[in-house]
């Protein structure tokens, strides 16, 4: 048996479980917030955000990264991550999308 067996999955479903997955920690929730407030920042901006230590919040960066939701830039020693907009409106999309699919009230 393989270790995930996401092949046999449809893309959009392995998508929306890496979305679900970036969004499933309160960490990456709160980076996400203040990138949003920010419009962008450096690394060490979120670092003096968070109860986190640098490497902490850079595997939680790089979670959001691998999801789509931000981007990075480097500048310098630092990285300046922000929003990656294109991929925010299309995750907002599938997620609407999802939670729509239930267009009458169960009974169950």
């Amino acid at each position: 048996m393989g270790l995930t067996k996401t092949e046999e999955f449809t893309k959009t479903q392995n998508e929306l479980a890496t979305l679900a997955k970036a969004l499933g920690h309160p960490a990456r929730i709160a980076i996400l917030q203040f990138l949003i407030k920010t419009r962008s920042c450096v690394c060490g901006d979120i670092v003096e955000e968070l109860p986190l230590s640098q490497s902490t919040v850079s595997q939680h960066l790089k979670e959001l990264k691998k999801a789509g939701l931000i981007k990075g830039d480097i500048e310098g020693p630092s990285v300046c991550y922000c929003i990656d907009e294109k991929a925010w409106n299309r995750a907002r999309k599938s997620l609407g999308d999802l939670f729509e699919s239930l267009q009458e009230k169960m009974c169950c």
